[in-house]
């Protein structure tokens, strides 16, 4: 078999716009949560070659988007982000685009115990944010999940005014449903929204994307490839490493596990007859949703992110796509997306 995985060289492409008000960015955006929390131990070096080697896949003049949280390792993502910033070359650091998740409460032990969305804490977070970072302002700006004691308008209207101070450039929004991406919107100018989307994780389909594109906002879709599960490259007997969330999802553990990866088998058929990755036609099919729809692909590693990469190359045509989905159907998927207690945050589900 062959396989169409290009290199980290600047590769050809059309630039997506996030929504009707929002930057143009290149078709793949890079998530970098597991370079510092939730997936076992990192690697420092390969991080940052990895950043690099991202930063220098986009063409001149158009934007690489970064996608982290404050809270990812309680910012160590951001420092992390900063050197690999600071220590890039100055074109392809110029390129840089920043999207930060802010609001999530931790303990010392790593614990959530919340979502603060209050507008004074809106500019606190931002504050630390920047500073981390060592930047002027950050890109799209956007509460990780709606503080239920909190009106989203009210959220919203904080960041809005740190657009007009010139602290942030546009509004985004993360796992919320078609309700409150209405009033949101009523608000102030959103350019994107941020939530799962994959081949087993199809939920946004039915009134949330729809809202979306009539609002005339993007969608920056993560977990494309469901957090490994369907990349290809996990296995059955695979042993997840201390710090793993992996090990608390519902669709990792026991039989869903099992029904999830015979899932990948019949996927790696289609792929296979393609000529690509597993990983590659996952990603391939979130990028033939909708030229307002960005994937970001969680790579780590420079491997990893030069077969993410080769799916810009993935070309899938009707009778592809139908057999895509023949081999993963909408709603096939084993168990929730995450545990009861972090469902129960997600707008998105209510």
């Amino acid at each position: 078999m062959t396989t169409n995985v290009s290199t980290t060289t600047a590769i050809p492409a059309t630039a997506r716009r996030l929504g009707a008000t929002g930057p143009a960015v290149f078709p793949l955006g890079l998530g970098c949560m597991g370079m510092s929390a939730l997936y076992g131990e990192a690697d420092r070096a390969e991080s940052l070659a990895t950043l690099h080697a991202y930063l220098e896949a986009v063409p001149q003049g158009m934007a690489a988007l970064l996608d982290t949280g404050d809270f990812y390792g309680m910012g160590h993502n951001e420092l992390l982000i900063n050197e690999a910033l600071r220590t890039a070359p100055a074109a392809a650091r110029e390129r840089a685009l920043t999207s930060v998740k802010f609001g999530a409460l931790r303990t010392v032990e790593g614990g959530f115990t919340g979502y603060d969305g209050r507008p004074e804490a809106v500019r606190n977070f931002l504050a630390y944010s920047l500073q981390r970072l060592g930047r002027d302002h950050i890109d799209i700006y956007r509460i990780a999940r709606v503080d239920p004691d909190v009106p989203i308008e009210e959220t919203v209207g904080a960041i809005a005014e740190a657009v007009q101070a010139g602290h942030v450039r546009h509004i985004g929004l993360s796992e919320v449903g078609a309700d409150t991406l209405r009033r949101a919107a009523a608000v102030a100018p959103i350019s994107d929204l941020q939530i799962e989307y994959s081949l087993i994780s199809r939920g946004i389909e039915d009134r949330i994307l729809p809202a979306a594109r009539e609002l005339g906002i993007g969608v920056t879709a993560y977990g494309v490839l469901s957090r490994g599960l369907i990349s290809g490259h996990f296995t059955r007997d695979r042993s997840l490493a201390p710090g793993d969330f992996r090990g608390m999802s519902p669709r990792f553990q026991g039989d869903n596990l099992h029904r999830n990866l015979d899932l990948v088998e019949a996927l790696r058929k289609v792929a296979e007859e393609k000529g690509v990755t597993v990983a590659q036609t996952a990603i391939a099919w979130v990028l033939a949703r909708g030229e307002d729809v960005v994937p970001l692909v969680g790579a780590r590693r420079r491997d990893r992110l030069t077969e993410a990469l080769g799916a810009m190359d993935v070309e899938l045509t009707a009778a592809d796509l139908a057999a895509v989905e023949e081999a993963v159907p909408a709603g096939a998927a084993a168990g929730e997306r995450y545990p009861a207690a972090q469902m129960a945050h997600l707008d998105s589900e209510h």
